[in-house]
């Protein structure tokens, strides 16, 4: 809205620094400025506001130390980070930017299911929940749409650059004056299913070819294979941030080292010189993401103020398939999809701990019978967060040595880009 605003007065009365605000990092700052301003100030009297009408967590005794000390603790706190989003990206960010649209449907979409989970949880007296089927079917949902959005959008392009091309900077030596030539992209921008892909010199995937052997013009259906990539990909990301919500601040905190690597590829994305010297795709408008992952980061900071240990509040399910479905829907919007499984390792082996745990323990009851497969988990307690705390493992030394790995991890995934 300010964007608008201002836009309009630098055109019509000149209205001095008004200009300012066609800068993306002009727009991005003011947004994780904003977004912490309200999850820092306002979250407060959000905590007091649920404290008073007593949502709190309810907790299942899994014998773990210092558990009994978080029963009653304030839920729903994933509020904070969603309004600490969704106002920063409305004031700062262009509204009508297909990019911007999805991921604000994807914010109130996925909140909307943690909201209801959270609601039947405390005020039902429920602890499942909203059944487990039904949180499937809405992450399916929003995934259709985000995949048949992005293929059939218009607005939602590419610009090939032109075979042999590439940037020339000359340098004159009577001075320090640089002559940039920048890279050569087509005039008109070209749909295609193409993403990035890690460790191969020629670094982009067609969806497409996975089925263009079937006939000479198959090529063209690979939305076949890229929607159902996509739902599968913001269902198991939601759910793995879902899952590593287990302890005080780690998914919080992992989730703003996500981001900040998201917003520099999103960045050199959708800049033609930086795209070109990374050798990735140019994608038009995608450089306007980076104002709404800086409301995300800043909410995520914000949040983790409150909820670091001892936490002050929980996100719950509210927030936490919320982060999950944003940070899996922005990397496919930056077709950096495929690049999650180095970035969110934390989360993928959260999730495959729970899934392990699972068949290693119905095979060693077939196997082997009851008894002997309740001696004999694979971990002490899933997901990976608790069977640290069940070797014991403080909490707060889990969650430093995760924020390391994810920090590691987002490093590696900046070399990939490069390593080809």
């Amino acid at each position: 809205m300010l964007y608008y605003l201002f836009t309009y007065l630098d055109k019509a009365v000149d209205f001095p620094g008004a200009g300012v605000f066609n800068y993306i990092s002009f727009r991005a700052a003011m947004a994780l400025i904003t977004s912490l301003i309200i999850s820092l100030l306002f979250g407060k009297r959000i905590i007091e506001f649920i404290r008073r009408k007593q949502i709190g967590e309810t907790i299942r005794e899994l014998g773990l130390e210092g558990q009994s000390q978080k029963k009653g603790t304030p839920t729903m706190g994933g509020l904070i980070i969603i309004g600490a989003i969704i106002i920063p990206t409305l004031l700062f960010a262009k509204i009508h930017n297909v990019y911007i649209i999805l991921m604000l449907i994807t914010t109130v979409w996925l909140g909307a299911i943690g909201f209801l989970d959270d609601y039947i949880k405390v005020f039902k007296k429920d602890k499942e929940g909203l059944k487990g089927k039904f949180k499937v079917i809405g992450q399916v949902g929003i995934g259709l749409i985000i995949g048949c959005v992005l293929y059939f959008h218009p607005d939602v392009v590419v610009k090939e650059r032109i075979s042999g091309s590439k940037t020339d900077i000359i340098s004159i030596s009577q001075g320090t004056e640089k002559i940039v030539t920048p890279p050569k992209y087509a005039d008109v921008p070209t749909k295609t299913l193409k993403t990035t892909i890690p460790f191969s010199k020629n670094n982009e995937l067609d969806y497409g070819k996975f089925i263009s052997w079937l006939c000479d013009d198959c090529l063209k259906y690979g939305w076949i294979i890229f929607i159902p990539v996509v739902i599968l990909i913001v269902v198991a990301i939601s759910n793995g941030a879902n899952i590593t919500d287990g302890i005080d601040g780690l998914a919080a905190g992992t989730s703003a080292i996500i981001g900040v690597v998201l917003g520099i590829l999103a960045y050199v994305s959708g800049n033609t010189v930086f795209a070109d010297y990374l050798n990735i795709m140019y994608i038009p408008n995608s450089g306007e993401l980076v104002v709404f992952i800086a409301a995300f980061i800043g909410g995520c900071i914000g949040f983790l103020w409150y909820n670091s240990f001892p936490a002050q509040v929980f996100m719950g399910d509210t927030g936490s398939l919320a982060i999950g479905g944003i940070i899996a829907v922005y990397a496919i919007a930056i077709r950096k999809e495929l690049l999650l499984p180095i970035l969110c390792g934390v989360f993928v082996v959260e999730n495959l701990s729970v899934v392990l745990q699972v068949y290693y323990f119905k095979y060693q009851r077939k196997k082997h019978g009851l008894e002997f497969a309740q001696a004999n988990r694979l971990f002490r307690m899933a997901p990976l967060h608790h069977h640290y705390q069940k070797v014991g493992f403080h909490e707060s030394k889990i969650v430093m040595r995760f924020f390391i790995i994810g920090i590691a991890l987002a490093v590696l995934t900046f070399v990939t880009l490069k390593l080809r």
